[in-house]
């Protein structure tokens, strides 16, 4: 299964030189928790989370229409294509800590996000059918054939 299938594709976005007040206004008004950061081609370059907001803001009292976004966004040293496989997805997130990762095409530009949680419901639904499958190749079910 590849990163394509299970992909984010609506992306919500903030530049990297608003202020954290604007990038939290963004996320409220979207009922989001994350904003991507991208550069003058459309590549991205970073994403902020509500959890940097108030780790990397609040908790140290910096003000919120003074710091830049480029000043708390996490930077990507990953990208993933469409084509990327789910395994190979999980083992960048694993190895740089994150849970979200950009999804690019072959020009490097953003077309989507995929997250953990969207790797954990792809899981989630194949083992149900697995269960589902199981069941009905049961002794039981067999016997009432």
């Amino acid at each position: 299964m590849t990163v394509g299938r299970i992909c984010t594709r609506e992306v919500d976005l903030v530049d990297a030189y608003e202020s954290v007040q604007i990038a939290a206004e963004r996320m409220n008004a979207r009922n989001v928790g994350t904003l991507v950061v991208l550069d003058e081609e459309s590549h991205p370059t970073g994403m902020i989370t509500d959890r940097d907001l108030a780790l990397r803001v609040v908790a140290k009292g910096r003000d919120p229409i003074q710091t830049l976004v480029s000043e708390i966004m996490t930077q990507f040293p990953y990208n993933v294509t469409e084509e990327t496989s789910i395994e190979i997805a999980l083992s960048k997130m694993r190895a740089g800590g994150f849970r979200r990762l950009p999804v690019v095409d072959a020009a490097g530009k953003l077309i989507g996000v995929v997250s953990l949680d969207d790797i954990l419901e792809l899981l989630c639904s194949e083992f149900t059918e697995i269960g589902n499958l199981i069941r009905k190749e049961s002794p039981e079910s067999l016997a009432q054939s």
